[in-house]
């Protein structure tokens, strides 16, 4: 019974920890980028519980480009991310390579693919 009850205990204080991972690298995301002609603004909130939508740019001012949850995996933030140029959904896995970028890689679900870095506006 007592290694049941420590094995349960061991795996809430994991999540615990796992999920404060996640949710420290989406505060990473909180605030303003620049992606060729356009300039994203992140901030927790929203459905999904980031919210990023296009401030400026040659089209889709403000469009919202999370449209589901912000996964962690591997390393990795996984999730359906809008492109700010042509809205489409791609399937989207997100790294930080420094604290003043983001480089996002994804595909649509008809195989249609691209990449990006987003870098911080300070």
């Amino acid at each position: 019974m007592m290694k049941g009850i420590a094995k349960v205990a061991l795996g809430v204080i994991a999540a615990g920890m796992f999920s404060g991972v996640a949710l420290a690298g989406m505060d990473a995301m909180v605030g303003k980028w620049k992606w060729q002609d356009f300039v994203v603004e992140c901030a927790k909130g929203g459905e999904h519980g980031l919210s990023c939508k296009v401030a400026s740019g040659p089209k889709n001012v403000g469009m919202e480009m999370i449209v589901s949850p912000i996964k962690e995996e591997n390393g990795m933030f996984v999730g359906k991310v809008k492109h700010p140029a042509n809205g489409q959904v791609y399937n989207t896995k997100m790294t930080q390579p420094d604290k003043d970028s983001w480089k996002l890689d994804g595909c649509t679900d008809d195989g249609a693919c691209a990449t990006g870095t987003f870098v911080r506006v300070k």
